[in-house]
């Protein structure tokens, strides 16, 4: 048995004679890895790059580690004191601490606004600062314009909500007049131009900036965050007479560990406003972050595991064409006295070469189409975007590439070894039986042939790669309809609220955004009334105490008319019932059918039996935020009063009503008799205005920042798909190259040209019909299934979308593209001359 250096030695020497011959395949062989490797490299890569996006867009805003409320003019007397500061700065472990100062509650915007009005908004803040707040510590980041500068008081930058809510653009100016906190506290205050304001000056817009707490937000919490950032010289000048409100916002040494310690001795510094002074950090807000951004990074990951398998079948086929192609060859060295272990070497030292080069130039690729990430809400504002080096993923995948291949090339080797070939010398050709029922249909020759061609099992040198074609066909085909039918689920997701919580058609919302009370008889009463309205529900936005874990609740009637969209058990029938949303089912390590404990605020705790999970709805109100997975459905009565009446309206009632519409009823009717409640409710008689308008849908971040993603899954479906048209593209050629002798006998028999051209294009739609019966179902299949992974991972109902007129549209397509493949292979064998068949006798 020869050594492993004979071996070597037999085998380069082959290499450095034939490269010539082999040298065609082994470049189209490279060029598939590279192209199919590097977009599932850089998908894998992206997906990773997103779900990291926001931390690393957060570290670059030099973001604060607390924020405590300091301030209150209706409750300190002063928005802002700077003794307040100055003590909180000297706490022991604080290492930096910056003021934010809000002015919105002492000003007066002049003019008509021609901005759209967001029914239950609050109104946008007003802030600004005196140390760097906004500009370096919790830094704002312009995505368009300029930054304010510093020391100009008539430059200010705003978000893009508050901007589209004023009607402003950049350059345009917005009179704006603010007032003492003497001349607000006045019960004579009337406000512009009754009252004489202490400062009367107009802002230039110079910039649109977002912030770290507006980038991944449910359309709910962006009517709460519409913000305007004025310069430290106009801040300088309002700071001791308007200043409304304020706030700390500290980094400490060590990051939180100090935390409990800093908020005990910033509680005594602020005595004056007891438990207002809480604290905010930015946990919640990268969890929602992460939260929202999860799905699109599971999805995108899966997309780079099927284009690597996707990658793996179609190299591998190339690779048993390439091993049959040199088989003559490895008989002949098996003639002369080459044993086994020289015929494979012979074999696979130059698809090694490929394999190895090919995984690289993937890398390559893969790092090339790193500027496509991150995708969604955060890639606006993420700072390093560009090239980017995933050195796991690139490492991984290169090994993975490398070892799956060469695993593949010696394994096809040793079995195409002319050691182990029981066959006669010469090609045996046995063809199918759809080949055998084609010939007996009638069909023209052309027809006949290019299915025989397609479908006909081959071996031998100059076998046409049927299961190449074939393959590459499939995979198209799976490709283009699995991303269809998950981009038909998103829209159907994104235009059917009820998939995300919002299972009815409006919801008519106290005063700023849900967070006061509606007069429950009046509006009952009205409501039922109502020609246009078919059922509604008064709801509480509270938080309650499950287990111990505080849970955002959504306090409602049992049975109520309507409720939000289950999606295991059932609703609320009794008082000792609760639905769960399915991420708060989890987080308590409880099922449906079991009981926990729950806190309301009552003398004692209850216990309720959970019946239910359902998709909730994005509300905020005065509890904590509700999501479509955290939540809970309990009946209010389990609240005691003062929980329902936190404002403490003299006329209580429910934050907000929740209204299906009856059926015919056109949405402009419906609307304009809601307003027409709307306005009977904020009649002088209720002095408070408690209504704050209504809504149609408020949208949850996952569901608002999905139009974020932007193209970037169609491009890689697109490179994968192109890899796969490639694969079939490169099967016609090297069949054609392969059947030269045999189409030089067609000629021979009588063939024209264009009944050779129509062969090809016979293969190839052969083939793409075989990718269109077995592909369209694959790629429906897998469709649903990421698209139902997607929909679990948000908490959003699982209903995937599939249109039969997509699918035809994508079979008639690969009809269609197969035959422009085919065009080039179809040309080159019409002008096969028949001196060929001379050749080759």
């Amino acid at each position: 048995m020869p050594g492993i250096k004979h071996v070597v030695g037999v085998a380069a020497y082959r290499l450095r004679v034939t490269w010539r011959a082999r040298l065609p395949g082994y470049v189209a062989f490279v060029l598939l890895i590279a192209l199919l490797g590097g977009v599932a490299m850089g998908a894998v890569a992206g997906a990773r790059r997103t779900q990291s996006s926001f931390p690393g867009y957060l570290a670059s805003t030099n973001p604060s580690d607390m924020q405590f409320f300091t301030g209150f003019a209706q409750i300190t007397g002063d928005g802002y004191s700077p003794r307040v500061a100055r003590a909180i700065a000297r706490i022991p472990h604080v290492k930096h601490e910056v003021d934010t100062i809000g002015f919105d509650g002492n000003l007066q915007v002049l003019g008509n606004p021609i901005g759209r009005a967001i029914p239950g908004a609050a109104p946008p803040a007003v802030e600004g600062s005196l140390n760097g707040a906004y500009l370096a510590q919790d830094r704002v980041t312009v995505v368009r314009g300029r930054t304010a500068r510093p020391t100009r008081d008539g430059e200010f930058v705003m978000s893009e909500g508050g901007a589209a809510q004023l009607g402003l653009h950049i350059g345009s100016t917005l009179p704006v007049a603010f007032f003492t906190n003497a001349q607000v506290s006045s019960p004579t205050y009337a406000g512009y131009p009754t009252d004489q304001p202490y400062l009367l000056i107009r802002l230039r817009l110079v910039g649109i900036v977002e912030s770290s707490s507006q980038i991944v937000e449910d359309d709910d919490a962006a009517l709460q965050n519409q913000f305007a950032v004025i310069t430290p010289a106009l801040t300088r000048r309002l700071v001791t007479c308007c200043a409304y409100y304020s706030y700390a916002d500290v980094q400490l040494e060590g990051g939180l560990r100090h935390e409990a310690a800093v908020l005990d001795a910033a509680k005594r510094v602020l005595p004056n406003l007891g438990p207002a002074v809480g604290r905010q950090t930015y946990g919640p807000v990268i969890a929602k972050a992460e939260r929202a951004l999860r799905p699109t990074s599971i999805a995108f990951g899966t997309f780079g595991v099927i284009a690597f398998l996707a990658a793996l079948l179609i190299c591998g086929q190339v690779i048993g064409r390439l091993v049959r192609r040199d088989s003559e060859d490895a008989a002949v060295l098996r003639a002369l006295g080459a044993g086994p272990s020289t015929t494979i070497g012979d074999a696979c030292v130059g698809l090694f070469g490929a394999i190895v080069l090919g995984s690289a130039l993937a890398g390559v690729v893969a790092v090339g189409l790193s500027p496509l990430a991150p995708i969604g809400a955060v890639r606006s504002v993420y700072p390093h975007r560009g090239i980017s080096f995933d050195w796991a993923v690139l490492g991984l995948g290169f090994g993975c590439l490398v070892v799956a291949l060469a695993s593949a090339a010696v394994v096809m080797s040793y079995r195409g070894a002319p050691h182990r070939s029981a066959r006669p010398e010469g090609d045996v050709e046995r063809h199918s039986s759809l080949g055998a029922a084609a010939a007996s249909s009638g069909l023209p020759p052309a027809a006949v042939t290019g299915i025989r061609s397609a479908l006909g099992a081959q071996t031998g040198r100059d076998a046409a790669p049927v299961r190449s074609a074939v393959l590459g066909a499939i995979l198209a085909v799976v490709v283009v309809v699995t991303s269809v039918t998950f981009g038909l689920s998103l829209r159907s997701l994104v235009s059917h609220p009820s998939l995300y919580g919002w299972n009815w058609d409006y919801a008519l919302l106290s005063g700023f955004s849900g967070q006061e009370d509606l007069p429950a008889a009046q509006t009952t009463s009205l409501l039922a009334h109502d020609h246009a309205v078919a059922r509604f529900a008064g709801i509480y936005l509270l938080t309650m105490r499950i287990d111990g874990q505080g849970v955002p609740a959504l306090a409602t009637t049992p049975n109520a008319a309507v409720g939000p969209r289950l999606l295991t058990g059932h609703g609320l029938h009794s008082s000792n019932e609760v639905v769960l949303g399915p991420a708060t089912l989890a987080q308590l390590h409880k099922h449906v059918g079991d009981i926990v404990g729950a806190n309301t605020g009552g003398p004692s705790p209850i216990h309720l039996r959970i019946v239910g999970t359902a998709t909730l709805p994005t509300i905020k109100g005065s509890g904590e935020f509700l999501q479509m997975g955290t939540g809970a459905v309990v009946s209010s009565t389990l609240f005691p009063d003062v929980a329902l009446n936190f404002q403490g309206s003299p006329i209580p009632g429910p934050n907000a009503v929740l209204i299906s519409i009856r059926s015919g009823v056109k949405s402009s009717v419906a609307l304009r008799s809601l307003d027409r409640i709307t306005q009977t409710l904020n009649q002088p008689s209720n002095p408070d205005a408690p209504v704050g308008g209504v809504v149609s849908n408020l949208r949850p971040a996952e569901i608002a920042n999905y139009g974020s993603v932007g193209s970037t899954p169609i491009v890689l479906a697109g490179v994968l798909t192109a890899g796969a048209v490639a694969a079939l593209g490169i099967a016609l050629v090297a069949s054609v190259r392969r059947r030269r002798q045999e189409f030089a006998l067609l000629k021979i028999f009588g063939f024209t040209r264009r009944q050779l051209a129509a062969t090809v294009s016979w293969q190839a739609s052969v083939c793409a019909a075989v990718g269109v019966i077995l592909g369209v179902p694959l790629g429906v299949v897998l469709g649903r299934w990421l698209w139902t992974l997607f929909a679990r991972g948000i908490w959003a109902v699982p209903d995937p979308t599939v249109s039969p007129l997509s699918i035809l549209f994508v079979v008639l397509g690969a009809l269609l593209f197969a035959n422009l493949v085919a065009a080039i292979p179809g040309r080159v064998a019409a002008r096969t001359p028949a001196a060929i068949l001379l050749q080759g006798e």
